[in-house]
């Protein structure tokens, strides 16, 4: 049986393959290195496919997140209400049915909406009528007392349905109805 002689491999050669004098690895030879980088990485093509896709998926994901957070702050500013509702009522109970002068008298004067503004309260039996927030057709949309907030613009006007009005979080029919005003 004849034996395989090995052959010497070049100084700096780290691979297996016994070379007669030349190692294909380090002398450049393309038809070693075509077949290393084909499964070694991407092309430069192929990672601006990847990078462009990524950025589209992120503007569809920014978008339904801005609407998941301006659904939240909407969901906070009508459970705020409704609590300070129960609060004033408390008030009332406890005060021969008087309402608060503002909401400072029920403990909630530092209050602050989702957008860090604070809440908006007027006692309508009193002078004050003619505050009253009204819908569409000029009604009043609460006979006791108004509270809301301004919405996301912080912008209010006394209709309820003008367009800067449209985003507020109001308490209407008496509170019977608390929620966006453009729903209102």
């Amino acid at each position: 049986m004849a034996r395989k002689s090995r052959l010497k491999q070049p100084a700096g050669c780290r691979c297996a393959g016994g070379h007669a004098g030349r190692c294909p690895r380090m002398t450049g030879d393309p038809g070693i290195r075509t077949r290393m980088r084909s499964g070694a990485g991407f092309t430069l093509l192929e990672l601006v496919i990847a990078v462009g896709v990524l950025g589209i998926l992120a503007v569809l994901a920014q978008g339904q997140f801005a609407g998941y957070i301006d659904r939240a702050r909407v969901g906070a500013a009508r459970a705020d209400i409704a609590m300070l509702s129960l609060e004033i009522l408390r008030y009332q109970n406890v005060n021969d049915g008087r309402l608060p002068a503002s909401l400072a008298d029920v403990g909630r004067g530092d209050m602050h909406d989702p957008w860090e503004r604070p809440y908006h309260y007027v006692d309508l039996t009193g002078k004050s009528r003619g505050k009253a927030r009204k819908d569409r057709r000029l009604n009043p949309i609460n006979s006791d007392y108004d509270l809301f907030s301004a919405g996301k613009n912080g912008v209010y006007k006394p209709q309820v349905s003008q367009k800067d009005s449209l985003d507020d979080v109001i308490r209407a029919r008496d509170g019977g109805y608390i929620g966006l005003a453009k729903d209102f």
